[in-house]
């Protein structure tokens, strides 16, 4: 454990909730789809989602530190409830970090404890802003407030009494609105369609937006503020992904270890080692909790930039790191890693998700190459 990452005894609470009630779903959230709503309340109410939201809103205000390192304990067990968590805490930051008071006293205090679950609909708004696709949402200014138009094809941890955050352009303005959505508003439908490889107990569905409003107090930020808001939420969201790579990789080497005491004769052939993959992963966790600091430290807005790049860098070494890790694991556990419920096919499934979520490694990349052209 690095000196800035929480101290293991403020995590004992969520590492019994997670034997008791997480590890024994892994297999039905992963196989089934079941969505783990009970733990992520549980979770809550010891203060897994609390660390992004400032005391005077019912938080801890300890931080990305702590949230990573909370996600990071849960990632080491299920990745599909890892990343329900980063949804929920992604979500509180959004509003936590916008200039809406009314929406922070509204939404924020319930969002801390779990009795408020929601989602970050925000990959397409990132993906259009690069240009990688087009914004599939639109906003047209009304008396009081905005109405939003389109489908939004996959967002995450949500359900009818849930919310979520999402952003997309001004009709004759072209910038940016951001505004927290409520899924049982009129107006506003979740479909349930795609069905994936792995992370099915994530609630990922589709959203319909058929003119719903948006009222003035629930919106984040308004065009003419939007990319000051951008730029302020952009380096944390990214930056906390890393928790489901690092709990991701910290079990794919309990897994190499695991084979080990049974296969090393000849997994010592293998490419890549438990130790090798123990000194990366100290690497990672070292650099990751050292950024959350800078972060939560409140850095001045013309120090964003530069503090993007490094958590850009770091986010795709960590999926990369991810992948090899998981992959190792899987050719170490070799045919026992094979069968349908076995943790290592699973966890090798899940690595892929950490390769293509929104930022995936090859917008990672591209963004760090125009970063690179235009210094």
């Amino acid at each position: 454990m690095n000196a800035v990452e929480p101290r293991l005894s403020d995590l004992v609470a969520l590492d019994t909730l997670i034997a008791g009630s997480l590890a024994p779903r892994v297999t039905a959230i992963d196989l089934e789809g079941e969505y783990p709503e009970s733990f992520l309340r549980a979770a809550g109410r010891l203060g897994a989602f609390a660390g992004v939201v400032a005391p005077e809103f019912g938080g801890s205000g300890k931080g990305l530190s702590d949230t990573i390192a909370q996600m990071a304990r849960i990632g080491e067990t299920c990745l599909s409830t890892a990343f329900t968590h980063w949804c929920q805490t992604a979500c509180a930051r959004y509003i936590q970090l916008s200039d809406n008071a009314a929406a922070k006293a509204e939404f924020l205090p319930s969002l801390a404890s779990g009795s408020q679950l929601g989602g970050t609909g925000l990959s397409n708004t990132f993906k259009s802003c690069c240009e990688i696709e087009r914004f599939l949402l639109t906003a047209k200014r009304v008396d009081g407030g905005y109405e939003i138009n389109g489908t939004l094809p996959w967002v995450s941890n949500l359900g009818n009494d849930h919310i979520f955050v999402t952003g997309c352009p001004v009709d004759g303005d072209g910038r940016l609105l951001f505004f927290i959505v409520q899924c049982n508003q009129p107006g506003f439908k979740l479909v349930d369609g795609a069905h994936f490889t792995a992370l099915e107990g994530t609630r990922t569905l589709a959203c319909q937006f058929r003119n719903v409003r948006i009222d003035d107090s629930r919106v984040l930020a308004h065009p003419e503020q939007s990319a000051e808001y951008l730029t302020r939420i952009q380096p944390g969201m990214i930056l906390a992904q890393l928790g489901m790579g690092l709990g991701l990789i910290r079990d794919c080497i309990r897994l190499i270890d695991s084979a080990g005491k049974t296969h090393q004769h000849i997994n010592s052939f293998e490419n890549d080692q438990a130790e090798e993959l123990r000194i990366a992963l100290a690497d990672a966790e070292e650099k990751t909790f050292r950024l959350a600091s800078r972060l939560d430290s409140g850095p001045q807005a013309d120090a964003l930039p530069a503090l993007l790049t490094d958590v850009l860098r770091l986010r795709l070494a960590g999926g990369e790191l991810t992948l090899r890790a998981a992959n190792a694991a899987m050719l170490h556990q070799g045919a026992r890693g094979y069968l349908r419920t076995a943790t290592a096919q699973r966890r090798l499934r899940e690595a892929y998700f950490v390769a293509i979520v929104t930022p995936s490694l090859k917008h990672l990349r591209r963004e760090i190459a125009r970063r690179q052209n235009n210094s």
